[in-house]
């Protein structure tokens, strides 16, 4: 009995390594790399640069798979990229076909194109004629010429490409915003004159408007007829300084009840009208008097945000964030009216009078700037795209541009009234993060930027040669104007581009007595000749009144709309009342 349990031990000891031997030999699932020891790994840990097994057998005999090629763990071998989740398994394991049950979720790279089972291929393999996605998605649809419908949306040329098209232009023309063309000006390009440019055989001269001369060897125009000075309203009231901030008062007692707001110049008269944006009221002084007192011009809306004097009819134009529109009112005060609406957020006003254009500025839902007649109608959009937060405009009228300032992209840009010509003048300058107010005088344009609380100003070609003229300290700077008399508007101003082509009062007059007189010689009426004399003055008052209800006045009541699109200038604006202030009865 002894001797068969020492038996039964010494057997128990013996098979001890067997099992382990046995053990170490064990079958891995389909799932598992077996190692040379024995071990059983995850597929996924094979050939990833770690030893796994404790003997490095994970880590032998692995491919180094090229770009684009895939490595099956199991058997080592490297196959195409293109071949995963093709349906068809090429790895002797088939991972070349796991995780692909939404090929949809599959992102190529940017380089790749993604056929439309989700497979990858090279974009360079796009429309080469050969199919190398295997639902053939690579070669659909390039034999398309999608300059057959809507001219590919060019305005003038469209080029069919193997893939895709471009938009091209005719010589003399470029090409904007990758689908329209515009006529190239040279004027405009080497942006060297501040008013009138001549362009004639490959060469430029500069010259300048009556009120202004031209520097000797520059293409710059300095104003005559007297100093420059600019006018900021500011929360303490109304700042007088000259352009280089060395000269600086306040002309005004009056202080806002609330946030300083725009501030508008009628040059001809030496008049400031401004409000603030908390007030409902629209003020107007006069420079010229001693005392300086402002008076109330009339009650309006609050949120008002821009204002722009019409000096040649002796309208006031602003914009109001509360009323969501566009108004008129005489420098008089009376016949207020609306003439826009439906506005998101309006934030600035301009107009020109010679040539009958009024302009504002919406930075809400949709940003723009938009362009109308002076009774509103005929209203078109001229800048739609790359444009944030438009807070100030202002005329370069010599010129025909429209200058803006954009707090949303720190920027001062330009535009033909024609919404063509383009450009960045500005750019951020760490003064102007928060602009408020605009003004283009010369060869500068200044404006009011109220997170440094100062007035400055650049060279209004290339934005270069930027000057602070004034730091305002804890003043909160808001609407900017220039006063200097070469500023008020005359026929001279009109762009080279304007014509004035409508008939003149006394040629129409003249057109229409001929009738007259031929249809009453045609019933053979004899009348005496104080009834002719009757009949004729009978006639010429039918003329004024037709002309009348003809005008451009949004304060009159329109009849049909003109032919011509353009007022003539030489038509006297509607006779307004006399404005009735202490100030004024003062001076």
């Amino acid at each position: 009995m002894g001797h068969f349990s020492l038996l039964l031990v010494l057997m128990c000891v013996l098979c001890l390594p067997l099992t382990e031997v046995f053990t170490s030999f064990q079958k891995c699932s389909s799932e598992e790399f077996s190692c040379n020891n024995g071990r059983c790994l995850p597929l996924n840990l094979r050939c990833d640069g770690v030893d796994h097994c404790g003997d490095s057998s994970d880590e032998s005999a692995c491919f180094d798979c090229n770009t684009g090629s895939l490595h099956c763990v199991a058997a080592a071998p490297c196959i195409h990229s293109h071949s995963s989740c093709d349906g068809k398994p090429d790895c002797p394991d088939g991972e070349d076909e796991h995780d692909c049950t939404d090929l949809n979720t599959k992102v190529c790279s940017k380089s790749e194109f993604t056929c439309a089972n989700g497979q990858c291929v090279p974009s360079s393999w796009r429309c080469d004629h050969s199919n190398d996605c295997l639902d053939g998605s690579d070669e659909l649809g390039c034999d398309l010429n999608e300059c057959e419908h809507d001219n590919g949306g060019c305005s003038h040329l469209c080029v069919d490409l193997p893939l895709g098209f471009i938009c091209d232009c005719p010589s003399g023309m470029r090409l904007v915003q990758d689908t329209h063309c515009e006529d190239v000006d040279h004027c405009l390009d080497s942006d060297v004159c501040d008013q009138i440019c001549i362009h004639s055989n490959e060469s430029l001269a500069c010259e300048c408007q009556d009120g202004y001369d031209l520097t000797s060897g520059t293409g710059q125009c300095k104003a005559t007829g007297g100093e420059a000075h600019m006018v900021v309203c500011t929360h303490e009231g109304i700042k007088w300084m000259d352009l280089y901030g060395s000269e600086e008062r306040n002309i005004t007692s009056w202080v806002t009840m609330g946030s300083p707001g725009p501030i508008a110049a009628r040059n001809a008269k030496n008049k400031l009208y401004w409000t603030s944006p908390d007030d409902d009221h629209i003020y107007r002084i006069s420079v010229d008097c001693s005392d300086h007192t402002a008076s109330e011009l009339i009650k309006a809306s609050t949120g008002i945000l821009g204002l722009a004097v019409d000096e040649l009819h002796e309208h006031l134009y602003w914009v109001s964030t509360s009323t969501h529109g566009l108004h008129v009112v005489s420098l008089n005060g009376s016949d207020q009216k609306q003439i826009i609406s439906g506005l998101s957020r309006p934030t600035a006003v301009a107009v020109q009078p010679l040539i009958g254009h009024l302009f504002w500025a919406d930075s809400g839902t949709s940003p723009r700037i938009e362009r109308a007649r002076l009774d509103g109608h005929r209203r078109i959009a001229l800048i739609t795209s790359s444009i944030r937060h438009p807070v100030a405009i202002s005329l370069d009228i010599p010129r025909g541009l429209l200058y803006w300032a954009d707090s949303g992209l720190h920027t001062i840009s330009r535009v033909a009234f024609d919404g063509k010509h383009r450009k960045t003048v500005v750019e951020s300058n760490g003064y102007l993060d928060r602009p408020f107010g605009l003004a283009v005088f010369e060869s500068r344009v200044y404006w009011s930027d109220q997170l440094t609380n100062s007035t400055c100003s650049a060279n209004k070609h290339n934005g270069k040669e930027l000057q602070v003229s004034q730091k305002l300290g804890s003043v909160l700077p808001a609407g900017l104007a220039i006063l200097q008399p070469s500023l008020w508007p005359a026929d001279n101003d009109l762009p080279p581009s304007e014509s004035k082509t409508t008939l003149t009062d006394s040629a129409f007059a003249w057109i229409l007595f001929l009738t007259v007189f031929l249809s009453l010689l045609l019933v053979g009426a004899v009348l005496c000749w104080r009834r002719s004399e009757f009949g004729i003055a009978r006639s010429l008052s039918l003329i004024g009144h037709m002309s009348f209800k003809e005008s451009q006045d949004p304060l009159l009541v329109t009849g049909p709309p003109m032919v011509h699109e353009h007022k003539d200038s030489t038509q006297p604006g509607p006779e307004l009342k006399t404005m009735v202030s202490s100030c004024n009865r003062n001076c």
